[in-house]
């Protein structure tokens, strides 16, 4: 498994090839930078390692301790963490749970000692408003993070794929055929009936 340093210089590699190609798909300068900002937040700290003690986990600082429970949920290369897409969406599940809890609770105390009135239904109301309106931000804010995502998992499973070649060849890289099991043949009861009786026979007696 390549180290941190190692996943810290591809997503930085192909941050430039991302840029270009997004931007010439879209061709909208806002799009592209949210999409290639994404990438590089997904590639340095927020990627798959956070279920470990990792650099991405690091990185977070004074707010590390968010992601304990998250570590402690999963094991870490499990697919619900370096799964593709499900790892994503699994980890911006957890993160928007998080804020959402944590806005709330914000909004209650403020609610209690300064007086504030909020009205929760205009709140969510203008939040679902405001993810229709500006869906394809959301997509390309999504489609960043899973690009810089997919740049670790891939980064992981190339460099296991590697060191098995080294010391196994092709024939550790590429996936085992399962043996088919060879059913042994049952002997026949008159075999074991004649070994029984040879060795039991009784010697004939003599004439008198």
């Amino acid at each position: 498994m390549p180290s941190g340093r190692t996943h810290d210089r591809i997503t930085l590699w192909l941050l430039p090839v991302v840029t270009v190609l997004t931007y010439g798909l879209t061709r909208s300068g806002d799009l592209t930078l949210i999409l290639a900002g994404s990438f590089l937040f997904a590639g340095l700290m927020f990627g798959p390692d956070l279920d470990i003690h990792s650099r991405q986990f690091i990185r977070w600082g004074w707010f590390r301790w968010i992601w304990i429970p998250y570590q402690k949920a999963l094991n870490h290369r499990s697919v619900f963490s370096h799964g593709l897409i499900i790892g994503t969406i699994i980890r911006v599940l957890y993160i928007t749970n998080l804020v959402l809890v944590l806005t709330l609770l914000f909004l209650v105390v403020t609610n209690l000692l300064l007086g504030w009135q909020w009205n929760w239904q205009r709140l969510a109301e203008d939040g679902v408003r405001s993810l229709f309106q500006h869906s394809a931000e959301f997509i390309a804010l999504f489609v960043g993070m899973e690009l810089g995502s997919m740049s670790h998992s891939f980064s992981d499973w190339g460099g296991s794929a590697y060191k098995r070649y080294q010391k196994g060849g092709w024939q550790a890289v590429l996936p085992k055929a399962k043996k088919r099991r060879v059913t042994s043949k049952r002997k026949s009861p008159g075999r074991k009936v004649g070994k029984r009786t040879a060795k039991t026979q009784r010697t004939p007696r003599k004439k008198l």
